[in-house]
């Protein structure tokens, strides 16, 4: 009996976890779809600035005038006469820039209360466990703004109010990953040869608690976005800051008589907030084991 080539018996390889959180997130239509969204929506902002310059501000026609009109103004005029194309163009920016600012200001105050309070428990936990209670049964918009009004509306301003009033969900999300993985064997065997407990927290178990965190800091760009819209909306946020919220608030009161000053940037928000979450989603399903397994 012959002895069988090495070579050609099949042996399975260890495939990474990221590795196969990639596959099974490209795989996911939905995700690579809201992906390839939210890239094209990032190129129409930065590069499109580039080839239709122009002043936001500027009046540059007849106030409402409809789209497809004037080849000037392609998507039409507001109710000043502003381009809505250079609009849409300019305020991407802002936007999005307060959504990811927002996001990542609610990472680092919600992991660094909430790995403490996962980490060290007792005192220390309840503690921090009632401060962001208190914060979560605070009225989010109200809080924003009234962080805006007393520090002066700027884009700044809106995307630290944000990120304050959206923590508290990050943190507890953190306290309970922290919880979970500080009793596991790499944990104890970390601790058993004296590594000190922030190398413990922040290179041992935070690596291991991204994901969710990664997942939930997605969702929160989106949550952010429309945040700030609203905030536009109500006039509390810049006005020498173009952003789609701001232009659906400036315009909204002529609705009736123009549409198309509102609609567009809706569009725009809904379609970046839509991209946001089939990208959530898919991070979801890609790095959750359970619904791998699914």
């Amino acid at each position: 009996m012959g002895v069988a080539d090495p070579a050609a018996i099949a042996t399975p390889e260890a495939i990474s976890p990221l590795r196969e959180a990639w596959t099974v997130y490209r795989r996911n239509v939905p995700a690579v779809f809201g992906t390839l969204l939210l890239v094209a929506i990032i190129l129409f902002v930065l590069y499109g600035t580039f080839i239709y310059k122009g002043d936001p501000y500027e009046i540059v026609w007849a106030p409402q005038t409809p789209p497809g009109t004037e080849a000037t103004v392609p998507l039409g005029t507001d109710n000043l006469g502003r381009d809505i194309l250079r609009g849409l163009l300019k305020g991407g920016g802002p936007t999005l820039a307060v959504g990811a600012a927002a996001a990542i200001i609610t990472l680092v105050i919600g992991i660094s209360l909430g790995g403490v309070a996962g980490y060290f428990g007792g005192w220390i936990d309840d503690l921090l466990m009632r401060v962001t209670e208190f914060f979560q049964v605070l009225p989010a918009l109200l809080f924003a703004m009234v962080v805006i009004t007393l520090f002066s509306p700027s884009t700044i301003t809106t995307a630290i109010a944000i990120g304050v009033v959206l923590w508290p969900q990050t943190a507890r999300l953190t306290r309970a990953e922290f919880l979970k993985i500080r009793e596991l064997e790499y944990v104890t065997a970390a601790r058993s040869i004296g590594a000190r407990n922030g190398r413990i927290m922040w290179k041992v178990i935070l690596p291991n608690a991204l994901p969710p965190l990664i997942v939930s800091a997605t969702l929160t760009v989106g949550v952010a976005i429309l945040f700030q819209a609203g905030l536009s909306f109500l006039g509390l946020d810049d006005p020498n800051t173009m952003s789609w919220g701001l232009m659906i608030g400036t315009n909204r009161q002529y609705i009736l008589d123009a549409w198309w000053p509102v609609t567009f940037p809706g569009i725009a928000i809904f379609l970046t907030v839509f991209a946001v979450s089939l990208v959530g989603d898919g991070l979801n399903d890609a790095f959750n084991p359970k619904l791998r397994e699914r």
